[in-house]
């Protein structure tokens, strides 16, 4: 992975092929990379300890993220591509002409470093499983391996290193850890007979894990994926908008095939193992159970790829989101507006990629720090998840599909949908008696989006409509008439 990353280093020349690949990777890049990025530990550690626990209907998280990412790519990707911005909150202020809109970044920001972490201890499972390392130990070595090949060159480094991680996991999940485990298992017959008639059957009910569940997946993980900023940062990367829409549609093919290979790994689990293993830890004892020794260190390996692939993503969207957004927004709040030194592209190129790098190297430590403080960060992942979706989800589509919507509709929908989500996380841990039963709830994220869908019309609809020259310049970015070298809109003659 670090000789990968220092290759990546070889192609990055300014901020652009730092943040965005240069933007120019086409579809077998962009296809391998999204995926990768898209697919972490919860959707391959995970989903094996939901197929363990639920049988084939464990898949569902999996094929949610899957739905979201084809939604991405069909709909919106090929105008995301073309705006030619480097973050959400930059694309929401272009939207909307105002800079309020910036606060999203902190919100954006903390969400990405919450899956840097999450990926950064999930390494702490599979390492103790491999090398018998102690938890801070496992931690900082992959935490420390993320960090180095992810600064060096940014995203054409990680983009190198997907690939890689993205064969890895091809190879460890689909053509080694699935038909062993199945050969293990005895097949349909013999993991139904192993289960007993009754359970094995329900093993096979693609509904077992409970319809409330399935749609809170899609609520929570096909609206994430939309509008996160380590997926559009995939999306910038685009070589073309036809690269974005189709390279886009074929990992999320993949995710769902994943989804399924993963779900079924853990049915065959579920009649080799013992009953009572604890979830998470299926994958790496299916692997030690059901393959050779070296083999097995191919599968092991696709799981730490699964996470490496996330963390480094995240990790580039939470320095990027830190730089552009929230910096600034810092700085014009304690008056020092009009600095413009840490504005991106401005400048010497070096000093440039320098400080981009600086951005990577201190956001990882923190991530790593709060990684070995946190013993479970599923809490903190989900009210960032939360904030994510109910605060932030209606002004960012909003704005991509319907004109009339305007600057004070946006902010007004992310204040309320932000401070209704965790009010009601609130009231519903009060409820329980419980202040993590209200984090879990599925309910916050339905009152979030409802008030914030609401005040975004009602607002929207009882202030001025956005102003002309704002609404021109953001239909001549999305219809790509934007020269991002002299930063001037060129419009094509029309011939007629």
């Amino acid at each position: 992975m670090l000789a990968f990353g220092f290759w990546g280093k070889t192609r990055t020349k300014n901020s652009k092929d730092f943040l965005v690949a240069g933007r120019r990777l086409g579809p077998g890049f962009y296809t391998g990379t999204m995926a990768a990025v898209v697919l972490g530990g919860a959707s391959t550690v995970g989903g094996v300890g939901l197929g363990y626990k639920f049988g084939i209907s464990g898949m569902w998280l999996v094929v949610a993220i899957a739905v979201g990412l084809l939604l991405l790519s069909l709909l919106f990707a090929p105008a995301i591509q073309r705006l030619k911005v480097y973050t959400v909150a930059q694309m929401l202020q272009l939207r909307y002409g105002i800079n309020g809109t910036q606060a999203s970044g902190i919100v954006m920001a903390l969400y990405t470093l919450m899956l840097v972490v999450t990926s950064t201890i999930a390494y702490s499972t599979i390492f103790h499983v491999l090398f018998g390392t102690e938890r801070w130990a496992s931690i900082t070595i992959g935490a420390a391996i993320v960090i180095i090949y992810s600064s060096i060159g940014g995203m054409w480094s990680i983009t190198l290193t997907d690939m890689v991680q993205f064969i890895i996991k091809t190879v460890g999940v689909f053509f080694l850890l699935l038909p062993f485990s199945w050969a293990q298992a005895g097949g349909y017959d013999g993991i139904v007979k192993r289960l007993g008639e009754t359970v094995g059957a329900s093993h096979f009910d693609l509904f077992a894990i409970g319809g409330d569940t399935i749609i809170t997946y899609f609520v929570i993980y096909t609206f994430g994926m939309l509008i996160g900023q380590d997926i559009w940062q995939r999306v910038f990367t685009a070589r073309s908008p036809q690269v974005a829409r189709w390279g886009g549609t074929a990992a999320g093919i993949y995710c769902v095939l994943y989804g399924i290979a993963g779900a079924l790994i853990g049915t065959a689990a579920a009649a080799v193992l013992p009953k009572d293993a604890v979830k998470d830890d299926v994958y790496a004892a299916m692997a030690e159970h059901a393959l050779p020794v070296g083999l097995s260190g191919i599968v092991l390996a696709a799981a730490v790829a699964a996470m490496m692939s996330t963390a480094s993503g995240a990790l580039i969207a939470s320095a990027t989101v830190a730089r552009a957004d929230v910096m600034p927004l810092l700085r014009r709040l304690v008056g020092r507006g009009t600095d413009h030194s840490h504005d991106i592209g401005q400048g010497n190129p070096e000093h440039d990629i320098r400080s981009n790098q600086i951005y990577i190297v201190v956001l990882g430590v923190v991530a790593t720090l709060i990684a070995l403080v946190l013993n479970d960060v599923v809490a903190a992942l989900t009210v960032a998840y939360d904030v994510l979706v109910g605060g932030l989800l209606v002004s960012i589509l909003g704005g991509l599909i319907w004109k009339r919507a305007n600057g004070a509709g946006a902010i007004a929908s992310m204040i309320v949908g932000t401070a209704v989500t965790l009010g009601s996380m609130v009231v519903y841990g009060i409820i329980a008696g419980d202040a993590l039963s209200g984090v879990l709830a599925n309910e916050p994220i339905y009152w979030g989006l409802l008030s914030s869908v609401v005040v975004y019309v009602v607002v929207s609809l009882a202030t001025k409509p956005t102003p002309a020259d704002v609404l021109q310049r953001w239909e001549d970015r999305k219809a790509g008439n934007f020269d991002e070298e002299t930063g001037v809109v060129v419009v094509e003659p029309q011939h007629h």
